[in-house]
């Protein structure tokens, strides 16, 4: 397999520089994580929607009251990095949980790919219990970055090839994208719509997804500070269940 160009711990690294540059920044896995914690405590029911061979779910899944996760590739569920959780083949459009079951629901790396994101919030929404959380993280379609993963998207053999060798990913693991769910607007129409009320939603800056070199991530960390407000290239949210 040849070399990958951006490997993650070479991201980390610059993502370590541009906290140096910018003292208060954190990427949007940190916010996220903090968010998340935010929301637990030991008597938590937690769902991983599109939990795929895991994430931030499997950091506390031992730590609440019932942790699982649903995703519809069996394969990934296959090879879920923490044994002992449960995992369910299901999809987001018709989740296999009784009403108001989960306190929380945690969802990274999955709104972009789907093709009714009305269908999955207004389940979300069924399946929430009052006060309850649906944390998300998911690409910002306003971000420039965006625009060349939009025209790899109209070419999928393409992106399946370029994906891979950038940042190592699998190409098993590169599904399509349709960005159906992914500006501010949409997000907060689709919350009204069904039933789901922001409380936050912001926009998170990240100039390591091209820094394949120490001029790279300065042309991007200059460039990402000329963008508007708004345009960060991940979007972090949190919606409770309206009254």
């Amino acid at each position: 397999m040849p070399a990958v160009l951006l490997p993650l711990d070479r991201q980390n690294a610059y993502r370590d520089r541009y906290r140096a540059m910018r003292p208060g920044w954190r990427s949007s896995g940190e916010q996220l994580e903090a968010m998340v914690r935010d929301h637990l405590n030991p008597r938590s029911q937690v769902l991983d929607l599109g939990c795929g061979r895991g994430g931030m779910v499997e950091l506390f899944w031992r730590d609440v009251t019932l942790a699982a996760g649903l995703d519809p590739d069996v394969p990934s569920l296959a090879e879920h990095r923490a044994p002992g959780m449960p995992v369910i083949c299901g999809r987001g459009e018709h989740m296999p949980f009784a009403a108001q079951s989960f306190d929380l629901i945690v969802c990274l790396w999955v709104l972009e790919h789907l093709e009714s994101p009305e269908i999955v919030l207004r389940e979300v929404r069924r399946v929430l219990r009052p006060g309850g959380h649906f944390v998300f993280l998911t690409p910002n379609l306003r971000n420039p970055l965006l625009f060349l993963n939009r025209a790899a998207k109209a070419l999928p053999q393409l992106q399946r090839r370029i994906v891979p060798r950038l940042y190592g990913r699998a190409e098993a693991d590169t599904f399509p994208v349709r960005y159906r769910a992914n500006t501010d607007a949409a997000l907060r129409t689709l919350a009204a719509r069904c039933g789901l009320e922001v409380t936050t939603l912001k926009a998170i800056s990240d100039p390591t997804y091209l820094a394949l070199n120490g001029l790279m991530f300065r042309a991007s960390a200059m460039f990402e500070r000329m963008l508007p407000r708004g345009w960060g290239v991940h979007l972090l949210g949190d919606l409770t269940p309206g009254r």
